[in-house]
């Protein structure tokens, strides 16, 4: 079907970033073909992959703008590097190890229309490998003793129960569009992160702006997860314990904060160190006390929290 011609359709820029994974990459292009919103700008950024992707996700889609870091920046600092080159109205941050359906944009922008209050919003994602269950459908707080959260809805078959439009804690990092108006006030993502929390902390300061992030039921994506770390590896375990420290030291205030230290250390730590050991992952043990002591070495990481 085609657009009517008197709608207005903003441009939307759609960054993903490439590490090391063109194939997914080109499978994310090929599902843009199959979209009709009319108004779209493309951007890529490679990571500084050990091979050039441009030529194979040109071919796919010629279109495409393609900006190749000497550096690998992380998820952050690759997503940055695209907002800047973005010209956009509204900005998708997409993973490469997503694909796009029918309606995603259009759902999308819909929440930014209804809901003048809005910084991001993320689609409903569910599984690639098992279309039909739910990945995400918002977020739960991460809670401030432990450092933990948990997606709503993940692993259950999707029988509508969670199709209305509804505020939620965060936006999934795999794909959250974003008000330039908003961004403006806001600032690019922390990329003190490297990889994983760094949309939660962005989200947080969205909040502080006093905008909301929005779950939209009515946009689907699907998710392959875990394509570029892998869903096992030791890099994941240091990411995830380093920056689950800091997110907590740099959004949660004092005296909330000593108790999740305090949990962390009589409860956390012992905790997983005899996990790592009684299944022999020296080096998942070694990867988790190096974000330990990452913290520690890095004792005023840009707080954002008064203490």
């Amino acid at each position: 079907m085609q657009p009517e011609s008197n709608t207005y359709y903003p441009l939307v820029s759609i960054i993903t970033v490439n590490y090391n994974n063109a194939k997914v990459t080109v499978e994310l292009m090929a599902s843009l073909n199959r979209i009709s919103y009319p108004n779209l700008e493309v951007i890529v950024v490679d990571n500084a992959s050990a091979e050039s992707p441009v030529a194979a996700i040109k071919n796919e889609y010629p279109s495409a703008i393609v900006i190749e870091s000497k550096d690998n920046l992380g998820f952050a600092g690759g997503n940055n590097l695209g907002i800047k080159a973005a010209r956009g109205e509204y900005l998708f941050l997409v993973n490469n190890d997503t694909e796009f359906t029918e309606g995603l944009i259009e759902g999308l922008l819909e929440v930014f229309a209804k809901h003048p209050d809005a910084g991001v919003v993320s689609p409903k994602f569910h599984y690639f490998f098992q279309k039909g269950t739910i990945e995400y459908a918002g977020y739960k707080a991460v809670d401030r003793l432990t450092g933990r959260n948990s997606m709503i809805g993940c692993r259950e078959q999707d029988n509508g129960q969670y199709d209305a439009i509804s505020e939620t804690h965060y936006a999934h990092g795999g794909a959250m569009m974003v008000s330039v108006s908003a961004l403006a006030k806001v600032g690019l993502m922390p990329e003190v992160y490297f990889l994983y929390y760094e949309e939660f902390d962005w989200c947080e300061q969205f909040k502080r702006q006093g905008y909301k992030i929005y779950y939209q039921y009515k946009a689907l994506i699907y998710h392959k997860e875990s394509m570029t770390t892998g869903k096992n590896s030791p890099l994941k375990t240091y990411y995830i314990t380093r920056n689950r420290i800091l997110f907590m030291r740099r959004n949660v205030k004092l005296p909330a904060r000593m108790f999740f230290i305090l949990y962390f250390i009589f409860l956390t730590i012992p905790k997983n160190t005899v996990q790592f050991l009684l299944k022999r992952e020296s080096v998942h043990m070694n990867a988790f006390w190096k974000g330990i002591f990452w913290n520690l070495k890095h004792p005023k990481p840009d707080n954002l929290c008064v203490a």
